[in-house]
């Protein structure tokens, strides 16, 4: 239980990334604001980690970044600003699905009824909650988000796959949002110019879109997805769209219908129906080629884990 409500914290704090970006940041220059949102959280965990990437992961940091960080975060940020709070978090609650058929091909994690069940309801709660709320939907920020969720799924997947290892997650978490960074600085600076001026409202929004957003939560993710099957992390991360509809209605003033109190309440009973159990800890039907860290037997070496 205690992994699931670690990884919980991730997807709440990315439901509520999404007020911020729209409410606080810049809406021209979405890469400046996805490297000032990758880079520092990066040096922030280097500098709590102190460990460099060694061998191949040198060039898989490269790849996550790229996957997880570059392009993941310019799409969020384009999507948090064409599109209300509620339905750019919603977009992105269809990863569940997407994650599952993506894990069995890469990690031979194959869905369990459950899972399958909890995606089925909690994608028709995203369904009530995206094409029954007030107001219009800009396509290009659906489709941005829509991006967003398959890219993320993919580099999600692969670093579960990859940090089978027992390589240290806060290690690997900060050389990707390094990378990733690192990649957006030159780009941003080529297409947007110079960076943009930041108020004391929105440098205070960046703190919790580096510290919060994304430090603690990839960080919170990463190491979910090291202990739990990888539909049950898939299914946590519907309290995004949950978040983000009710931040979006507390706060920004967005209308909340019956049907979409009906869709959150599908998205929660989908949470709930793929949480893990002790008979179906690894929510596949098989054992995994690429078993996680704690299925290991216990004398073997397995590095520091910061979680």
């Amino acid at each position: 239980m205690r992994w699931v409500t670690l990884t919980a914290v991730a997807p709440v704090a990315w439901g509520a990334n999404y007020y911020v970006t729209h409410e606080f940041l810049p809406p021209d220059s979405p890469l400046y604001g996805a490297a000032l949102r990758a880079l520092p959280a990066g040096l922030v965990l280097l500098a709590l980690c102190r460990q460099r990437p060694r061998g191949a992961w040198w060039w898989r940091s490269a790849v996550l970044g790229l996957l997880n960080v570059s392009v993941f975060f310019v799409l969020v940020y384009a999507a948090s600003q064409l599109l209300p709070t509620s339905i750019a978090s919603t977009v992105m609650a269809v990863s569940p699905l997407a994650m599952m058929l993506i894990a069995w091909a890469l990690v031979s994690e194959r869905p369990g009824r459950a899972h399958l069940a909890g995606a089925a309801i909690g994608l028709g709660g995203v369904c009530l909650m995206l094409f029954t709320g007030a107001g219009g939907v800009s396509v290009p920020g659906v489709l941005a988000s829509a991006a967003a969720m398959l890219v993320s799924a993919f580099g999600h997947i692969l670093t579960k796959r990859w940090n089978t290892t027992g390589t240290d997650v806060l290690a690997s978490t900060a050389w990707q949002l390094t990378a990733g960074g690192l990649f957006l600085l030159p780009v941003a600076a080529a297409v947007e110019g110079p960076p943009p001026a930041l108020s004391p409202s929105a440098l205070l929004a960046f703190g919790y879109v580096t510290l919060v957003a994304t430090a603690l939560a990839f960080a919170a993710w990463f190491t979910g997805l090291r202990h739990l099957p990888s539909g049950t992390v898939g299914l946590i991360g519907l309290l995004n769209p949950v978040t983000g509809v009710l931040l979006g209605t507390v706060v920004a003033g967005e209308v909340l219908t019956v049907r979409q109190l009906c869709g959150l309440a599908l998205v929660l009973a989908g949470v709930v129906l793929g949480r893990p159990t002790r008979a179906g800890r690894r929510g596949t039907g098989r054992t995994p080629t690429h078993p996680v860290p704690d299925e290991r037997p216990v004398h073997e070496s397995v590095a520091p884990d910061p979680r």
